[in-house]
Order: structure tokens, then sequence, then C-alpha cells
């Protein structure tokens, strides 16, 4: 089966790296026979009256082939992979729970409800109906923002991959058809655009990060010409690195 990970508030400014990479680094510690089928950066708000680091960032890892009996272990070891990673002074929190099970439509609401407003510890327990979630240190305030991620993640509508299928070896330019073959749709968002063909290349400004849209990698580009791509977004040079 699938489970997602989600993992928040890891870090402190200036730390030199974000919840993005301590989610990435747990891909190297997952038991036996379970993969990696990518990693999503949700995006939470950043308001008055919400403390965070510096984007307000929480990170998911949605697993593959995880067996019922691996599901306590993948928790054991995402919460000893914390207190190895984490970074004194934040408030680190873990949510685990497995995509096809029932009565999750509460944990996907929540993820919405917490881009509009300030939400509290009280409701993202209250979200996960039993599923798993966990503090790890200092107020445990990171359990709102990895409850939320999990839900906006199994929305299967929200996010962008850190990483998916190798993206980051991929060079500037790419063809629309390698892109394709490691399961990266590709899809134009111009107005009257033609669509990308197998051969077209795609400048993905040295910054390849698919968008998580119908449970599925997506990128959004623009056409720049005949047969040419740029992907949307660039990097933010403020944020920490995932």
């Amino acid at each position: 089966m699938k489970v997602i990970v989600g993992f928040d508030d890891t870090d402190v400014i200036g730390c030199g790296r974000g919840t993005g990479k301590l989610a990435r680094w747990f891909a190297q510690k997952l038991p036996e026979g379970v993969t990696l089928h990518g990693a999503v950066r949700q995006q939470l708000p950043v308001i008055e009256g919400i403390p965070y680091t510096s984007q307000n960032s929480a990170a998911c890892l949605i697993l593959d082939h995880v067996e019922p009996e691996q599901v306590q272990q993948v928790i054991d070891q995402a919460a000893e992979h914390i207190h190895e990673h984490f970074i004194d002074g934040s408030d680190p929190g873990l949510c685990v729970v497995p995509v096809d099970s029932s009565s999750i439509d509460g944990l996907i609401n929540f993820g919405r409800v917490a881009c509009t407003r300030i939400v509290t510890q009280k409701e993202a327990m209250a979200s996960v109906n039993g599923f798993h979630l966990s503090g790890h240190g200092g107020t445990e305030d990171g359990i709102i923002g990895a409850a939320a991620g999990v839900g906006l993640t199994l929305s299967g509508w929200s996010g962008r991959f850190i990483e998916f299928g190798g993206l980051r070896k991929f060079g500037r330019i790419v063809r629309v058809a390698d892109l394709e073959s490691h399961g990266i749709r590709v899809l134009s968002i111009d107005r009257n655009a033609l669509v990308p063909g197998p051969a077209d290349t795609v400048d993905t400004q040295d910054w390849l990060r698919p968008r998580l849209w119908g449970d599925h990698p997506v990128l959004p580009v623009e056409m720049t010409g005949q047969g040419t791509w740029r992907s949307i977004g660039a990097k933010n040079k403020k944020e920490c690195s995932n």
C-alpha cells in the first residue's frame, strides 16, 4: 500500500537546510521493500500569528509497497530520524497516514483550512482521526504543519515535487519525451498554446519541480517558440535548501 509521511518544523533560521532536505534524507532509511514514490513540499500560510522558520512549508514523502505490518516500523524509524537530525530550537512534528485508509476526509479538509487561517494543535489532533501524529520537541507546533501537509498531499492537488524519479539529475534543457518517460507530465498553461510534442524541449531554468496535480507530477510550461517551452516558476533565492 501507499503511505504518506509528513514532517514539519525541524529547522531554525540559518541552519543551512530545510525540512525538505531532512525528509529526503529519510528515503535512505526505508524498511526493506518500501520505495520512494516522491517527496512533496507543501506551502502553508505566512501570516501574523503563525510561527515559521523561513517559508512555512511542510514536506511529505509518498511511499510505495508498504506492507501493513511495516507501517509502525516506518513511524518508529521516522521518529528516530527526526531526533537524529532536527535542529535545537525547532518544534518538530510527524504525521503518517496510509493513502487507502478510510476516514481521511477530515485530514484533507484540515489541510485546506490550514491554508486560510490559524489552526491549533487540538484541531490537528482531531483531524487525523486516529492516524499517527506526534510532536518531537519544543512546543510541538510542528504537528500542525505535518498534519496539514499530509492532508494537502492526500488531496492530490497541492504542492510541488522536490524529488521524483531522479528529477535532480536532469539538465537545464530537457526533451518532453524524456520527462514523460520518467512519469512527469508536461502541461501548457498558455491561453492558446499547442500541446507540447515529444521532441519539443523544456527550459527547466535549472530547477525542475513538477506540481502535484491530479495525483500526478505535472510540469506547467509556457511556450517560448516553435517546439520550445519554459517551466513556470523559478527558485526563490531566499528559500532554504530542499
